[in-house]
């Protein structure tokens, strides 16, 4: 033991609990010396394993008081004979649990007076979507959501925001009826009852900034100066104009993508070939009544040419739907093709926008996950699921006078070697003003073709001043990284100091999406650990939206040895496909896991946790799944090209998790899905979002030309702080629980477990 605090490895306050348990290990080694009188008993389990036993199996059984209790009654255990009280993290986890819920108590008696008081002033929209907003919160902070909504003040709420909703949509209001509906939709997510009418708000401001972004823009402008914000900069129209983002759309790009969903979506009993000619051709109408592209598409402002287009959509939509005999491709090409001819006849829509609406809206018959690539968006899509994309290496946003702003330049990407740096403020890109730049605007002018040169024009503080430089850069193949570590070591994309408890052995990964260089990644992190003296491991797939199934299952594979990781089926339960764990060297199953979940985790993600989750179940690896339920996205999306320049994504199957459970929540009147967490640990909304803030802040790394940390002024963000200000209550288990496990198991080594020597 004393060897142990001498080589610096057991540091802070788990390091002050072994130290008092010196007394349990006098007494054990006592019993253990050879001509002792235990020395021929059976070896017996010791305060401080069965404790730690205690401790995962109240975890497993998700009791959250019983877990808390057994968990702090490690100031009994290992109490020193004097008396010391023990500050260890699980007296922090329990002051801060109280912290949460005296918190819990304040926010919901302050949101419950903004409500009555925004239900008691004049009513207006506004007042009635900040009341909506409100209730939201509350609804998070709520231990019994269904008691909360059934609350006579909140049942008028929900009324009078339909009546509001409905109202300002039949005026044309759109922004306030989306914002309205979003805040519905929130509120009853779980039956979806306001999902279409949010989906066709969605679907109208989609058209409106496509075809007439500056009409969307003074729609923006208009709502941030009513909520008593300060009025965006000028519109920009730079990069912004539907003829380039809708070039090279073609009929046989269109329909042979309504063919292939026709034929191959996974619920195609439900939702065949004639629901998506009508979605189609609902897209169409939907297009052709917004009276905001008028301006854009001059044949529509003709009223009579727009009544008998109209009514020409209504003709065709009945034919389809009275159709007694199944529609083929023939029929599809036989509508596309009549409505394409009619409309050149009447209100003249250029015909790559019919086509564009045509096909958006007979994919959103089928489900959120199945759509159009169209070619503007091949790029985007191949950067989200590849992990890799054309352009000069940086993050960027929005501040908050709407300047187009850098995060932080990537690791050995040409930007940070250009000598771009966090903070830099983009004013121009070649020449062209940013200013009223949308962030799609800013990646649309600022990527393209590698080897191609671009010139960022940066504002960059330079004490009390600013100043402007121009810098060129070429363009390069950007890979992203997707595992990160607990905190900065380095500029690098690899310089992470994984252990979030070094003294203890405790690993942290965070894996932010599955993308093809993922498990090379994974694999270097634990090879890290592994030659610093990993005990343990937390891997945080919080907010990880997903992304490619094999390599979902091969990192499912490092911690499970054998055995079925995910199956794949038809909505009639016949299976298509089976993935079994891989073979491979980089096996992580000789440590505690506990995986980290919330309602951001989806798809890939809800695989690995849920699959970890079963054969942690069965006995089989040493794991937990602590956090909230996730997202539920249990479906599995097959990409197709479907010409040279589109391509297509297309729900195909269902996937099953290993003990058999099927978790997509877009499955028809499904009740129970996700991944449920075997212990259910709450964070509050406030919490979360200081929290996203420091780890977000503890994550950039500025630095020079030469790839060098640049000295941040009061030290780089501690991420610690998550932990003993209580803002990652879920983190703060994890770490706990795990605690609990390495203490006992040191004590094991030592002697003091067993009685053994």
């Amino acid at each position: 033991m004393g060897s142990m605090m001498r080589d610096g490895r057991s540091t802070g306050p788990v390091a002050r609990l072994m130290q008092m348990a010196s007394p349990l290990l006098a007494a054990a080694a006592i019993a253990a010396w050879p001509g002792g009188m235990l020395a021929a008993q059976p070896a017996a389990e010791s305060p401080a394993s069965e404790w730690s036993r205690q401790v995962w199996s109240a975890a497993r059984g998700g009791n959250g008081d019983e877990f808390l209790a057994t968990l702090t009654r490690a100031s009994s255990i290992f109490a020193s004979e004097s008396g010391v009280p023990v500050t260890d993290t699980a007296e922090l986890l329990r002051a801060n649990i109280e912290k949460r819920e005296s918190s819990r108590s304040e926010q919901i008696e302050k949101l419950s007076a903004k409500i009555d008081e925004s239900l008691a002033a004049e009513q207006g929209d506004s007042k009635v979507s900040e009341a909506l907003r409100s209730a939201v919160e509350l609804s998070m902070l709520a231990v019994d959501k269904s008691a909360l909504m059934a609350e006579p003040r909140m049942v008028d709420l929900v009324a009078r925001a339909t009546k509001a909703a409905r109202d300002a949509e039949s005026r044309g209001d759109w922004l306030i009826a989306n914002e309205i509906y979003y805040r519905l939709n929130l509120l009853f997510d779980d039956d979806k009852r306001f999902q279409p009418d949010l989906d066709r708000q969605s679907a109208r401001l989609a058209m409106i900034r496509l075809y007439a972004p500056e009409r969307f823009w003074t729609l923006r402008n208009d709502r941030r100066i009513a909520e008593g914000l300060s009025p965006l900069p000028p519109y920009n129209p730079t990069a912004d104009g539907w003829q380039v983002k809708t070039e090279g759309i073609s009929w046989p790009m269109v329909a042979g993508a309504i063919q292939r969903g026709a034929e191959r979506y996974v619920e195609r009993h439900r939702a065949g070939m004639k629901e998506m000619l009508i979605g189609g051709l609902d897209g169409v109408r939907t297009l052709v009544e917004l009276g905001d592209v008028r301006g854009v598409f001059t044949g529509l402002a003709d009223d009579a040419k727009r009544a008998e287009f109209l009514q020409y959509l209504t003709l065709q939509s009945n034919a389809v739907a009275e159709a007694t005999v199944r529609l083929s491709r023939e029929d599809l090409d036989k509508t596309i093709g009549a409505i394409l001819k009619f409309n050149r006849s009447t209100v003249a829509i250029p015909d790559a926008a019919l086509l564009h609406e045509f096909g958006n809206g007979a994919m959103a018959r089928l489900d959120p996950f199945s759509a159009i690539i169209w070619p503007d968006e091949v790029k985007t899509f191949q950067r989200q699921t590849q992990g890799r994309f054309v352009g000069v290496g940086i993050q960027i946003q929005l501040d908050e006078q709407q300047n187009i702003k850098i995060t932080t330049p990537l690791d050995g990407t040409p930007a940070q070697r250009a000598g771009i740096r966090s903070g830099d403020l983009i004013k121009k890109v070649d020449g062209v003003s940013t200013a009223g730049f949308s962030l799609d605007q800013a990646v649309s002018v600022i990527t393209g073709a590698p080897g191609k040169s671009v010139t960022l024009t940066i504002e960059r503080k330079a004490g009390d001043e600013f100043k402007s430089l121009d810098i060129s850069i070429v363009r390069a193949n950007i890979d992203v990284k997707t595992v990160k570590g607990w905190a900065r070591t380095g500029a690098g994309e690899r310089d992470w100091d994984y252990f979030i408890d070094r003294g203890h052995g405790i690993g942290y990964v965070r894996l932010t999406q599955f993308t093809e260089s993922t498990t090379r990644d994974f694999d270097a992190a634990i090879k890290t650990m592994r030659e610093q003296g990993l005990n343990a491991l937390i891997l945080d797939l919080r907010y990880n939206p997903g992304g490619l199934l094999d390599q979902a299952v091969s990192v499912a594979s490092r911690f499970i040895a054998q055995g079925v990781i995910v199956r794949t089926e038809t909505a009639g339960e016949v299976m298509v496909d089976q993935q079994s764990a891989q073979p491979t060297r980089s096996r992580i199953n000789d440590v505690p896991v506990i995986v980290l979940i919330n309602e951001g985790s989806a798809s890939a993600s809800e695989i690995v946790s849920g699959a970890v989750q079963d054969y942690a179940r069965e006995g089989k690896i040493d794991a937990l799944v602590v956090g909230r339920r996730s997202y539920g996205k249990g479906s599995v999306q097959n990409v197709w090209q479907i010409t040279p320049e589109a391509a297509m994504k297309l729900t195909t199957q269902y996937y099953r998790l290993p003990a058999g459970r099927l978790i997509d929540k877009n499955r028809h009147l499904v009740t129970d899905w996700g991944v449920m967490p075997d212990l259910v640990v709450d964070r509050l909304p406030n919490h979360e979002a200081e929290a996203y803030e420091i780890r977000q802040a503890a994550d950039i790394a500025e630095m020079d030309e030469q790839g060098k940390l640049v000295h941040q002024e009061g030290g780089r963000p501690d991420p610690n702080r998550l932990i003993t200000e209580g803002l990652d209550l879920q983190l703060q288990t994890a770490l706990a629980i795990l605690q609990s496990r390495t203490t006992a198991t040191r004590l094991v080594g030592t002697g003091g477990a067993a009685g053994q020597q």
